[in-house]
């Protein structure tokens, strides 16, 4: 076994690990300079991408409104999100050295689902916000004024702190005795579980009432948002019109499958039918490509982030 152990009494024939090692990308020794070189322009696309955004949100009196005030937030979470992860990866491509202490292991595993919960419920506020305005465009200023907006943003990215740091606590109370080598590029709750002894059913259970509480909940709540949205849109007397609500909406709609519907299959399959080759896979699709092509997507879509842009590029 790789990485250091302590040996419990053999009474319980139980060894504790005190180390992980990251396999990742591992299975491809030929391309690891190639995989580093991929992986440092994506976080770069990302970092970039999500910042100019930041940036003329802050800057363009235009975009001073709930959905950019929201898209902000949203931006400021991916680079977060993508942060836990990313910079490890290319850490262990650079270094080949694929240690992970057990703390280290944790911490990375309790913020990325501390985000990731973010991620859900903010994606949610931000369908109810296309709701509101779509649906109830008259009280729209009312219902969505600074406070709320202000209140919606800050219970996304608190709510899940708790039942994360819970989750995280009880997953690496487990004992860890089959091997040390987690089958991921991060920690992820599917390939940690693989690696504990015994019985580990009730904590499987505690993932599934988890994802249900912070994937299935917001994703439900996102498509009785849209269902209502859908049916107002279709009411719409004229063509010019419906294009134009549908187009605030698209761009929401392509991220929303593109995340839920990877995290989803993902936390949500049993455990049997996991497999390094596609967990790997899922996982590349929500915590790095989604996030990458988030900002391309908000902006080529929407003639206000485009404009304002091209003003801040103008002046510069």
């Amino acid at each position: 076994m790789i990485g250091l152990t302590i040996q419990q009494p053999k009474l319980n024939n139980v060894s504790t690990v005190m180390q992980f090692v990251l396999l990742g990308f591992s299975d491809l020794p030929s391309l690891q300079g190639f995989l580093f070189v991929i992986f440092s322009i994506m976080y770069l696309i990302i970092l970039i991408g999500n910042c100019l955004i930041i940036l003329i949100t802050r800057l363009d009196p235009a975009l001073h409104k709930p959905m950019y005030f929201f898209l902000a937030n949203f931006s400021l979470l991916e680079i977060c999100y993508v942060s836990v992860t990313l910079p490890r990866i290319l850490f262990n491509l650079w270094t080949q050295d694929r240690r992970i202490s057990v703390l280290s292991c944790a911490t990375q595993m309790c913020f990325f689902l501390m985000l990731g919960a973010t991620e859900c419920f903010l994606l949610a506020v931000m369908s109810y916000d296309r709701y509101v305005a779509i649906c109830n465009p008259l009280h729209y200023p009312l219902v969505m004024n600074p406070t709320k907006c202000s209140q919606l943003a800050a219970g996304s990215w608190f709510s899940g702190i708790p039942v994360q740091i819970g989750q995280t606590c009880q997953i690496f109370s487990l004992h860890f005795c089959n091997s040390n080598r987690i089958s991921h590029f991060f920690c992820d709750l599917p390939p940690i579980l693989k690696l504990a002894c015994g019985d580990t059913s009730v904590h499987e259970l505690s993932v599934y009432v988890v994802a249900m509480l912070f994937v299935a909940f917001p994703f439900m709540l996102i498509l009785a948002s849209y269902s209502r949205i859908i049916v107002t849109i279709l009411k719409l007397p004229t063509a010019t019109g419906r294009a134009k609500a549908f187009s605030t909406c698209s761009s929401h709609l392509v991220v929303v499958f593109l995340f839920f519907g990877s995290a989803t299959i993902t936390y949500l399959r049993p455990k049997s039918t996991h497999s390094p080759g596609i967990d790997k896979l899922l996982s590349l699709f929500y915590t790095i490509v989604t996030p990458m092509f988030n900002p391309m997507i908000y902006s080529l879509r929407n003639k206000d982030v485009i404009t304002a842009l091209r003003k801040l590029l103008l002046k510069k």
